[in-house]
């Protein structure tokens, strides 16, 4: 008997959340943003994640770009929502409004700030799975918050029912790898997403068991993410490499930053969002502080790179 898909799987991009000059979402912009991914072909949509820099929105920010997009959306691919916040009981409110914005499921990371252990974390998520409405994914993103989510932890939890899935930007890939292989051993048959964000080797990662991918690049070519997930689909790998190489090369917009003046977010989220300047997606390239836009010369790297990948 085949399994099922999970509910949430395919390609899934981290929406970017478009500012304007002025620091303010830019609905009209976000509004064009989705319909380019639906265009795409995308099976999903992560809102305010990392790329949609949600840690630097307000609450009434985040409210509006995740209303913005479930009603653009419009029931056409599942939404799941950023609940990225340093404590169990902040979780659960921005979990309780996104419910109330229509999204489709929940997306968490374990606390940060405050000196959590293993059972700290696992408290964590029991508590929220058990108070909230909407399945809940684990956000694996130890870079960012300093906790790695251990494989027999996340097996407890899907295993329990606790959780949907996870979103693994934790590059450990033999660690997703054991992942994969322990929920089909320890939670056979049940509905779980493994959703890579490890966006240049989602060939690999699909090969290795994922449900799909996550990628900050989705928003940029979410067309070339949709055909590298269809030919892992059909098992053309080779197919599916050419498409994993290409995209692979276009991720240099990410090295488009002057690193003396840049690092991180600004690096990242900066190039997705020039590049989607540069495609007519969205108006502008604002960022929140304290990230920077990209200059002149930076955009004209990353044109470079657009026009290489046959997106210019």
């Amino acid at each position: 008997m085949t399994t099922p898909a999970p509910r949430f799987a395919g390609v899934v991009p981290p929406a970017v959340t478009p500012l304007t000059d002025e620091g303010e979402v830019d609905v009209p912009s976000l509004e064009r943003l989705v319909e380019w991914l639906l265009d795409g072909g995308v099976d999903g949509i992560f809102a305010l994640g990392s790329s949609g820099e949600t840690v630097f929105l307000t609450d009434r920010q985040r409210d509006l770009a995740l209303e913005a997009i479930v009603k653009t959306v419009g029931g056409a691919v599942p939404v799941i929502a950023g609940c990225i916040e340093p404590t169990t009981r902040r979780v659960a409110e921005r979990a309780a409004a996104s419910t109330k914005l229509g999204a489709d499921g929940l997306v968490v990371t374990a606390p940060f700030y405050a000196i959590v252990g293993p059972h700290e974390i696992e408290r964590h998520f029991r508590s929220l799975a058990a108070e909230v409405e909407l399945p809940v994914l684990a956000y694996d993103i130890p870079v960012c918050v300093h906790s790695k989510l251990s494989v027999d932890l996340l097996t407890r939890l899907a295993a329990d029912g606790a959780l949907a899935g996870v979103k693994d930007s934790s590059g450990d890939d033999v660690a997703f790898r054991q992942l994969a292989l322990a929920i089909g051993e320890q939670a056979p048959g049940r509905d779980f997403s493994l959703l890579t964000g490890h966006e240049v080797v989602v060939d690999a990662m699909m090969l290795a068991g994922a449900s799909g991918a996550v990628p900050g690049l989705g928003n940029v070519d979410p067309a070339g993410y949709a055909r590298l997930h269809r030919a892992c689909l059909a098992g053309d790998w080779a197919q599916a490499r050419r498409e994993q190489d290409r995209l692979a090369r276009l991720f240099r917009i990410v090295d488009a930053a002057d690193p003396a003046t840049a690092a991180g977010a600004t690096r990242g989220v900066g190039a997705f969002k020039t590049a989607l300047a540069l495609l007519g997606v969205i108006a502008g390239n604002a960022v929140s502080l304290p990230l920077r836009r990209l200059d002149a010369a930076e955009t004209a790297r990353v044109r470079a790179h657009l026009e290489l990948a046959g997106l210019l």
